[in-house]
């Protein structure tokens, strides 16, 4: 069932978005060569506790650390630890989800670290970052929840990219993963109408490979493109209005 969020419930997501943005803003600075994601782990958990609130993944379903952290070819879900470093050139998504007054604002953003890479991932990184607002310029009361991916994978798939089909958007608010499920490829049927008061995430996860992934059998969580080619992502908490939309997770 699609929840529909009151006044009351909107104006609290407006708060966990808000400090969602602000965590990744924080976090921006030390996402550089020689720091690890581990780090940038428990400077995340540090900020978020400072400012009251807590950290959805800590504990969700398993999952070990505050925040997931993404690098190269790893499509999501990656578990922020030690060994990781990271080093200049690298691509890696930080995904921050924090729990403020019981709503969950979520929120991801994938950096070049040192500030340039490849040309190809550069290209990545920039055309993924259009895709999510090519979906998110979708919603909207009338439309339909298809029509977000439609319209992302017609500006992805002429470019030549893997669009990730395993894992989608979905909808937030008191619980981390809500319906409805927000697909960012071509649906091959019609979804839910969109309707004022939805809130779901529009996340895009983009491969310069196969759109197929293999999910890490050991640690349970760590997603990776299966032709080991590197991966982009970038998401937004999106509220549904009567006119359109509003970004949740926007500073």
């Amino acid at each position: 069932m699609i929840y529909i969020k009151n006044k009351s419930e909107i104006e609290t997501m407006r708060k966990a978005g808000k400090f969602a943005a602000e965590l990744l803003v924080y976090l921006e600075p030390f996402v550089k060569a020689g720091v690890t994601t581990l780090e940038l782990n428990d400077l995340a958990e540090a900020y978020t506790k400072k400012n009251g609130h807590r950290s959805a993944p800590l504990g969700y379903k398993g999952f070990p650390k505050s925040i997931c952290s993404s690098i190269n070819h790893v499509v999501c879900h990656g578990i922020p630890k030690k060994e990781d470093v990271l080093a200049n050139g690298d691509i890696v998504n930080l995904d921050v989800s924090p729990i403020v007054d019981g709503y969950i604002g979520d929120t991801s953003k994938t950096f070049i670290v040192g500030g340039k890479s490849t040309p190809d991932a550069e290209k990545l990184v920039a055309d993924t970052e259009k895709a999510m607002w090519v979906g998110i310029e979708q919603v909207k009361p009338g439309n339909r929840i298809d029509d977000i991916g439609n319209a992302i994978d017609d500006f992805l798939t002429p470019l030549g990219y893997g669009i990730v089909r395993d894992l989608m958007g979905h909808g937030v608010g008191r619980n981390f993963h809500e319906e409805p499920q927000v697909p960012h490829f071509r649906s091959p049927r019609k979804l839910a109408k969109i309707e004022a008061g939805m809130i779901f995430t529009v996340e895009p996860m983009v491969n310069l490979g196969t759109w197929e992934v293999n999910f890490d059998k050991s640690d349970k969580w760590t997603v990776r493109t299966k032709d080991g080619k590197l991966s982009a992502q970038f998401e937004h908490t999106v509220l549904v209005t009567d006119k359109g939309y509003e970004i949740l997770t926007k500073v």
